[in-house]
């Protein structure tokens, strides 16, 4: 089994879910508790995407998280670096443009989509600074981002009870549902090791987007973080 290191070192994290591709959707349905959809419609409702317009979609994995793009009549790039996500996602779904990229030197012109997004991904590049960068380039001027990202819960009791269901119940689940269950071990830590909402809005800023704001889903379980570019 493949397991990436919180170093984040591309080949690993990448073969890590060329590992997890075949069951990653089920796999996250069921350690979210359905929760998973919530966030989704979340996504696509800050998005507010019409008709023509081309949406970015960084970190799409097999392509579920285009899907609500598409049904609202944009035109989507969904784009990941992990090659077994994208061959599961061509499998299920052959009529998207699914496209192998790297957030950190994204094979775009500048200035050529209206909206990007990226959901639960932004933590597992290496670099979210240049991630940042390279999603302000490619956005047109005006255009938006949304991320959607695992942050940090906002009361304290509860964040000590969501951090012990990280660190404890989450592997022994993914035991179970898992193609892969070392990978959620990684991305465990991964979520504990991302810096919190003020954090990641303050890197926003810094990579030039503009009128930045965030709202917390789930009690800060996972945040939505708006821009414009």
């Amino acid at each position: 089994m493949t397991r990436a290191s919180l170093d984040k070192q591309p080949q690993d994290v990448a073969a890590m879910f060329d590992d997890v591709a075949a069951k990653y959707d089920l796999t996250n349905d069921v350690l979210s508790l359905g929760q998973t959809r919530l966030w989704r419609r979340a996504v696509a409702q800050a998005l507010d995407v019409t008709p023509g317009e081309r949406v970015l979609d960084l970190g799409a994995g097999t392509g579920t998280s285009s899907l609500p793009f598409v049904a609202a009549g944009a035109s989507v790039v969904p784009c990941d670096f992990s090659l077994g996500m994208l061959r599961e996602g061509k499998k299920r779904r052959p009529e998207l443009p699914l496209t192998a990229g790297d957030a950190t030197r994204l094979p775009f012109a500048d200035g050529v989509f209206d909206a990007v997004t990226i959901s639960f991904a932004l933590r597992n590049v290496q670099d979210t600074a240049a991630a940042l960068r390279e999603m302000r380039r490619v956005a047109r001027p005006g255009g938006r981002l949304v991320i959607c990202e695992f942050s940090h819960p906002t009361f304290r009791p509860f964040r000590t009870v969501y951090t012990e269901y990280l660190m404890r119940a989450l592997p022994p689940v993914a035991t179970a549902v898992s193609s892969s269950p070392d990978a959620y071990v990684y991305l465990a830590e991964s979520i504990r090791a991302w810096p919190d909402q003020a954090a990641l809005a303050a890197q926003l800023q810094s990579a030039g987007w503009s009128s930045v704001a965030w709202r917390n889903l789930t009690g800060g379980i996972v945040a939505l973080h708006r821009a414009t570019a």
